[in-house]
């Protein structure tokens, strides 16, 4: 099973040696970045920074920045085990559209039962309260990252809101902008629904509770990230993949609930309207998104454990942390992927098109064009909508061998008949759109052509060139006899 806490996760990471205690002073105006920056691009261990420079609060650095310590984190051997579990519970059902997967989510929840358990009395969380003035945003462990950054910034805490007419609720991870001692920049992107919790909100002329726990027990903090329907709680979705029940508290100021062993909560509510600069922020693209007006949230408490840290990520050019955490996604939602494109064999978000930019999808090609049918499909699905580029090869292709993929994607095409071009909804911090929120979007077609799609030429289309079988086996005894 999942850990319970972070701080359980840290002291199995030292006794393994994949986490480094750094007690001399660092900075966090760009020391700390840069130190986790190579550390994470090298696969060093986990970091915990004892001292950090204007905080007397240890900061976790890097803790899921390899895949052994996401799956660890977990309670996994592999992300296939997630995906496998849901794909088993689907089946034979495979009910189609939205509609299907909200069912599906409902069917996971009702079988393994781990719907999110309210705790009684005081929480870890709970054991410091400070209101009112005491509240001193200072004291937590801002990372400054990047030189043209247009502030500090906690980039992993999990915003919790609540849809004000259904009451569904909403955690997301967005980054947040310390403004002042009392004040955060709430940067959430127009597709969220957190935003779209705050504008309806606004619309009624009414203020909207928050509340951002940070150092949460590791399958919140995955299930944060994970791009579920909005109707779909992620905290289910966290006991689903812990294999246990979330405990969860009532915050002290706001009509929320967070993790009961979180290490931080930072409560507050935001006010139709009240908006401040945001940004520059260096982001997981590799450029800077510009400086926008975003929700100024008004801290009126902080719940902490009595000795608490915090834990961040460094935000840039890949790789980074997010690579574990974006394959965990790509691996969990694979079966759900299939739900409402049945066609498709497997998938690949690479890391290097910020996941969600690019995807390579593999199918068992059955008519001519099917491979842009499954384009479109994506194209309509979810999150999916915002992908940029989507290669379609067959179903004997590789989908994570990116070489392989190139070598039909970019060798074997004639884009004058295997490229679709449309346009369409982009991600919010898209810096390549020559306008904000759409843009162009791509589909190759690198699959093997049939006669009906006006493939004419003389012998069909041609097979690849492999070794004769009997030479092949005769060179691989060669091979391990002469130790090549």
């Amino acid at each position: 099973m999942a850990y319970d806490d972070l701080r359980s996760l840290l002291r199995a990471l030292e006794r393994e040696g994949d986490l480094k205690r750094i007690k001399a002073e660092v900075d966090p105006h760009l020391e700390i970045g840069e130190i986790v920056d190579r550390v994470n691009k090298a696969g060093g261990p986990a970091l915990l920074f004892e001292n950090v420079k204007g905080s007397a609060m240890p900061l976790a650095m890097n803790v899921f920045g390899t895949d052994r310590r996401l799956l660890k984190a977990l309670g996994l051997t592999s992300y296939a085990e997630i995906s496998e579990k849901i794909g088993g519970l689907l089946k034979p059902e495979l009910p189609q559209g939205f509609i299907g997967v909200r069912e599906a989510f409902g069917k996971l929840g009702s079988m393994v039962h781990v719907p999110p358990k309210k705790i009684k009395g005081e929480a870890p969380v709970q054991e410091v309260v400070l209101t009112g003035d005491d509240v001193d945003l200072d004291r937590l462990p801002a990372l400054f990252t990047w030189p043209k950054d247009g502030g500090s910034f906690f980039n992993l805490g999990l915003t919790h809101t609540k849809h004000p007419e259904t009451g569904v609720r909403n955690l997301g991870l967005y980054r947040l902008q310390r403004h002042d001692k009392r004040t955060i920049g709430m940067h959430w992107q127009i597709h969220k629904d957190s935003r779209n919790h705050y504008a309806v909100a606004a619309k009624r002329g009414e203020r909207l509770p928050v509340a951002i726990a940070f150092g949460c027990p590791p399958a919140v903090t995955y299930a944060s990230t994970a791009p579920l329907p909005g109707d779909i709680d992620e905290y289910l979705f966290a006991g689903f993949v812990a294999g246990k029940r979330i405990e969860m508290v009532d915050c002290k100021t706001v009509p929320l609930q967070v993790p009961a062993h979180a290490e931080v909560v930072i409560e507050g509510w935001l006010e139709p309207g009240e908006t401040l600069p945001e940004g520059p922020f260096g982001d997981h693209t590799g450029f800077y998104t510009p400086q926008e007006p975003f929700p100024a949230l008004k801290i009126d408490c902080v719940t902490m454990r009595k000795r608490p840290l915090l834990q961040s990520i460094v935000v840039g050019r890949p790789p980074t942390e997010d690579g574990p955490l974006g394959r965990a996604t790509e691996r969990f939602f694979l079966p759900l992927l299939k739900i409402i494109v049945p066609d498709i064999v497997d998938y690949h978000l690479p890391e290097s098109g910020g996941f969600h930019n690019c995807a390579i999808v593999s199918i068992d090609k059955k008519y001519p064009k099917h491979a842009q049918k499954v384009m479109h499909a994506i194209w309509g699905a979810h999150m999916m909508s915002l992908t940029k580029l989507i290669i379609v090869v067959d179903s004997d292709c590789d989908v994570h061998d990116l070489h392989e993929v190139s070598w039909r994607a970019l060798g074997n095409t004639d884009y004058s008949r295997d490229l679709t071009v449309v346009e369409g909804p982009v991600d919010h911090l898209d810096h390549a759109s020559y306008q904000q929120f759409w843009g162009g979007k791509a589909g190759i077609d690198a699959t093997k052509k049939l006669p009906e799609e006006g493939y004419t030429r003389d012998g069909g289309w041609p097979d690849m060139v492999e070794s004769d079988p009997a030479t092949a086996a005769l060179v691989d005894r060669r091979w391990k006899e002469y130790g090549l």
